[in-house]
């Protein structure tokens, strides 16, 4: 029978070739037959050995089993619940018989009825105790099912050992099971419920549980009021804090330290110092001891607050308490001194901790070298970090990623590689943040091919690139206007299996935008939201200002819309961003109307709200609204800026120089230092009004305060000099503005020869002209006929005639 299924299964194989009528069909032999049979009976006859062996086993094993269960019987019998608990832990260990506790109980509960309680209950304690939280879990399910309770004894142990391993719902589920099925409960039992709400930050679930815990009869004890204070605390619910601590007392619960504490750090971390010091007074009269954590909370609150007299005469009191400063009390005032700018006093006072064997947290040793980075001290960092290492600090990837940012942040890029090099010396591998600096830095140099090679660096060194680096020079691309390389890198991102998210499209729609290619940015747009990216309210802003620049307001109130639509609320920002749109294209009323939207959904205005507005009615030409704005900006408690002045000047200039000089008084009353923008509207405002010496007083002013002239500055001036018919005077401006190297281009040249041809100095006007197409420049077509009737009126008609060959 075998050797007939053997050939059929020979015959099935030859049968399959017929599907194949382009290979020659080959049979077996019989020799060939007689060799597969062998070898499978060969297999079969060791897969029955393995089988035997298998089930010797698992007899073997069975049997053990049996004994066990019997040996716990008769432990439990005798009444030996000691040596039967240590004899449970032994068969619970990993290479028992028993594939789990609920195996063990499964067979203890058929063989032994009458005392699977017993054990039952003994069991789940043991698992509990052993932080063996799902077999605790499977095996409380089974006796549930069974219809056996445990002892409230082991149900506490369980719910400790869920809240320990942070299984936070999970207790809270387990409590509300025990509440349902009528078990007994006790102080301890809701205790912990309360804890593992307080964990999750349900404080509305935690108050509800402890009023059911007063309902059912069972006064809470100082764990429950602390745990609760502790979490009103986190929360900064002060005020209830307090009221809670008020109920432990009219209760008669004793507060305790960790009650004290709780209240004292809660206090500081708000600011409010007087309370905190009232609870340490308190702590006095009820002669409870402070610790080290009641004196760190105290100096955090009063270094938070830069009472730094008043924490030097704290740290003397707890030193005379007899506690030394620990790396907490360290941190605290190194932190301080750190944000009050005084790097150095930071570093001196971490040297202090070293030399008083105290380890400082690797955390504040990177704020510290993180601080000096930002101040550019890059030769103290290094010292730093040196003497960190000297005092037996480990040396971490974080330090030397921190320094290699700070040389990237000087502009030291072949240092940052030298510290990469000593890290490696040392053993540590650098990480992502490590060369996502220098990537970043690269790209801000718009050195885009050595951002490659250090990309390709990563990997060598076993360092993948993750979403961040491809960010990095999706922006860096995106910025040197080379989209499709942009675009390469997204399917390379894709193809390495990292899921491009927000950030990575909002640079390249960022990038877009700016170039104006708002189709373009439209369709990553939609490609973003075809791979299932969550559009942020960023990008929408990106999209609805480039359509706004770009004077495309449909398009960008359609983008307002869909935002809305989605559920993603619009900010200050988007408001900004509409209303700057509706301004320049004169639509000031309408821009209002969404100006009032802005305080309707509970925003503000801010400083650039008022600018935009204020530039809008003066672009219009309704001063008066402008000036409005501007006093209800003061009033609002906003400080103006230069733009605001700036709008303001231009606008004014219209209503005369009395109007624009009080203005401008009022800026220098702000502390305002003109600049550039500021001093070309007085000019043309002067100008304007025919006060040449003012507008040329004025750029002596400029240049005594090393302010820079530009093109529009000297365009000004000559206008001004020519409505005086000051031509010699032009002239030297006109070399002064070349000396600085701002040479004519064509509105210059405009200027020069319009203003030659008022004055009937045509030939002046020649030489300008000749001098504009000679610099590859070509004059307005209706300068070029004042140009051209004036030659001919002076009888220069071949000069004129050369003119009108060249346009």
């Amino acid at each position: 029978m075998k050797m007939a299924n053997r050939v059929g299964l020979s015959r099935f194989s030859v049968g399959s070739t017929l599907n194949r009528p382009q290979k020659s069909l080959s049979f077996p032999s019989c020799n060939s037959l007689c060799s597969i049979a062998e070898k499978q009976e060969s297999t079969s006859t060791n897969s029955s050995t393995t089988d035997i062996q298998t089930q010797a086993q698992e007899q073997e094993q069975e049997q053990a089993r049996h004994e066990h269960v019997r040996k716990l019987q008769n432990l439990l019998q005798l009444g030996r619940t000691g040596t039967a608990r240590s004899f449970i832990r032994y068969l619970l260990r990993p290479k028992s018989p028993f594939s789990s506790p609920s195996h063990l109980y499964t067979l203890f509960s058929l063989s032994s009825p009458p005392m699977k309680r017993i054990f039952s209950d003994m069991l789940f304690s043991i698992c509990s105790e052993s932080k063996m939280v799902s077999e605790s879990e499977e095996l409380y399910m089974l006796m549930k099912k069974d219809g056996v309770q445990p002892s409230i004894a082991s149900v506490n142990l369980f719910l400790e050992s869920l809240v320990s391993t942070k299984r936070y719902e999970e207790t809270l589920q387990l409590f509300s099971e025990i509440v349902e099925s009528g078990l007994p409960q006790d102080q301890f039992m809701h205790g912990k419920a309360i804890q593992a709400a307080v964990k999750l930050g349900d404080l509305k679930r935690a108050i509800e549980l402890m009023t059911c815990m007063k309902r059912g009869g069972i006064h809470p004890g100082a764990f429950v009021y602390n745990v609760m204070i502790g979490g009103l605390c986190k929360e900064k619910k002060m005020k209830d804090a307090e009221k809670l601590f008020d109920e432990m007392v009219e209760r008669s619960v004793t507060p305790n330290l960790i009650t004290y504490n709780t209240l004292i750090d809660g206090y500081c971390k708000v600011g409010l110092l007087e309370e905190a010091f009232s609870i340490r007074e308190r702590m006095k009269v009820e002669n409870v001891e402070p610790n080290i954590i009641t004196f760190n909370s105290l100096l955090y609150g009063l270094c938070q607050a830069q009472r730094m007299e008043e924490a030097h005469r704290l740290l003397k009191e707890m030193e005379a308490y007899g506690f030394a400063p620990d790396r907490f009390t360290y941190s605290t005032f190194i932190d301080r001194l750190f944000k009050s700018g005084n790097v150095d006093a930071s570093v001196a006072l971490s040297e202090e901790a070293r030399r008083k064997g105290v380890h400082i947290h690797d955390y504040t040793c990177s704020i510290l070298l993180n601080a000096l980075c930002k101040k550019g001290d890059m030769e103290k960092a290094e010292e730093a970090l040196r003497k960190f290492l000297e005092n037996g600090v480990a040396p971490e990837t974080v330090f030397f990623s921190t320094i290699v940012n700070g040389y990237c942040q000087v502009g030291d890029i072949n240092k940052a590689y030298m510290t990469i090099e000593k890290m490696e010396a040392l053993g540590l591998r650098p990480n992502n943040v490590t060369y996502n600096s220098l990537v970043k830095k690269l790209c801000d140099m718009r050195n885009m091919e050595e951002a490659e090679e250090c990309v390709k660096k990563m990997v060598e060194k076993g360092v993948p690139p993750n979403v961040q680096t491809y960010n990095t020079l999706i922006n860096g691309y995106g910025r040197s206007c080379l989209f499709d390389r942009c675009f390469q890198i997204l399917e390379e991102m894709e193809k390495k299996e990292l899921k491009p998210n927000a950030v990575s499209y909002g640079s390249l729609i960022n990038c877009l935008c700016k170039d104006g290619k708002i189709l373009e940015a439209e369709v990553v747009f939609g490609d973003m939201l075809h791979r299932g990216v969550v559009p942020n309210t960023q990008i929408y802003n990106m999209l609805i200002d480039g359509s706004s620049v770009s004077g495309n307001l449909k398009d960008a109130f359609r983008f307002f819309d869909e935002m809305v639509a989605k559920q993603i609320v619009p900010t200050l920002v988007t408001y900004n961003i509409l209303i700057n749109g509706l301004c320049k294209k004169g639509q000031v009323m309408e821009a209002e109307n969404w100006a009032s939207e802005i305080t309707r959904k509970g925003l503000s205005f801010d400083v650039i709200t008022y600018n935009t507005l204020i530039a809008g009615y003066s672009s219009a030409g309704n001063i008066q609204k402008a000036l409005g704005l501007y006093e209800t900006m003061k009033q609002s408690g906003i400080k103006p800026t230069l733009n605001t002045y700036h709008r303001l000047i231009t606008g004014c200039g219209k209503e005369g120089l009395m109007l624009v000089e009080k203005i401008y008084q009022e800026m220098l009353e702000m502390n305002l230092v003109p600049d550039r923008v500021i001093y070309n509207a007085l000019i043309h405002c002067y100008v304007e009004h025919g006060d040449v010496h003012k507008a040329c007083s004025l750029h002596s002013a400029m240049e005594a305060q090393a302010v820079q002239p530009d093109r529009m500055t000297y365009n000004c001036l000559i206008l001004g000099l020519f409505k005086e018919g000051k031509m010699q005077e032009v002239k030297d401006l006109v070399n002064d503005m070349k000396t600085r190297g701002l040479f004519p281009k064509t509105e210059t040249y405009d200027i020069l020869i319009e203003g030659h041809c008022k004055l009937k100095d045509f030939s002046g006007a020649y030489a300008w002209y000749k001098e504009m197409l000679k610099n590859g420049f070509i004059p307005n077509v209706s300068i070029c006929k004042s140009l051209i009737t004036g030659l001919r009126e002076e009888g220069r008609s071949h000069d004129a005639d050369v003119i009108c060959s060249e346009n």
